[in-house]
């Protein structure tokens, strides 16, 4: 925590020492150890679970003043969000996996938000939100963090019930080479990125869910039941 983060107006709350960024977002492998050290001048505490919903039980560093540290091991994969109790605009979250980073309900922000997609990806950076929009057939990924590695190629494994193929690639709005590979139901997509960019959008032949045409097919089904419901009423009277 760095100076100031006791202070809701202050720019960031989190710094890391590994890459720098101030997200408070940590992606880690499972068995992997994190370490807070708080280098503001009040106390601060470094709580799992969430501000709105209050502490989950998962760790909790109690109060540690400044120049003091915790330490926890995350020995299951998952994702925590974490807080500080004392300054709830604190806020964090670690996500732990064996190996490929997941991007977790995807899908949940289109339709009915019921069919919903676990996005698992290999990358140097992070990419914590996709957009689906569905006019477009596409689904946007923001890239966050710095590069950890030399190898700046994305892998990302795409259901093919989430996006249908063949598929074209932008990375900052410029349309890029890829290599796929894929079986029937999963589409693997291995995608050269700049260090620097900042967003990948994958465009393909349809999106799932395809809300507008499911809702379009269920009116068509109603107007007809009912129209026939009301000519039998007419028929009877």
């Amino acid at each position: 925590m760095p100076t100031g983060s006791v202070s809701p107006d202050a720019p960031y709350f989190w710094q890391s020492e590994k890459d720098g960024t101030t997200t408070g977002l940590i992606e880690i492998l499972k068995g992997d150890e994190v370490v807070w050290k708080n280098a503001d001048t009040a106390v601060h505490t470094v709580t799992s679970g969430t501000a709105k919903d209050g502490p989950d039980d998962i760790f909790d560093s109690g109060m540690f003043g400044p120049g003091k540290s915790f330490l926890q091991t995350f020995s299951d994969v998952g994702h925590f969000p974490y807080y500080c109790l004392l300054h709830p605009w604190m806020i964090g979250e670690i996500i732990v996996t064996d190996g490929y980073s997941i991007i977790p309900n995807v899908g949940e922000n289109v339709g009915d938000g019921s069919i919903l997609f676990d996005v698992e990806y290999d990358f140097n950076r992070l990419l914590p939100i996709a957009t689906i929009n569905e006019d477009k057939n596409s689904i946007t990924f923001d890239i966050i963090g710095v590069t950890k590695s030399d190898n700046n190629d994305l892998e990302i494994i795409l259901p093919l019930a989430l996006i249908a193929g063949p598929f074209v690639v932008f990375v900052d709005d410029e349309m890029t080479d890829f290599e796929q590979i894929g079986d029937n139901d999963l589409s693997v997509l291995i995608i050269p990125v700049e260090p620097y960019s900042e967003a990948i959008a994958i465009v393909g032949t349809s999106v799932v869910p395809e809300f507008g045409t499911m809702v379009m097919a269920i009116m068509i089904i109603s107007i007809t039941v009912m129209i026939v419901v009301h000519n039998r009423f007419r028929i009877q009277i």
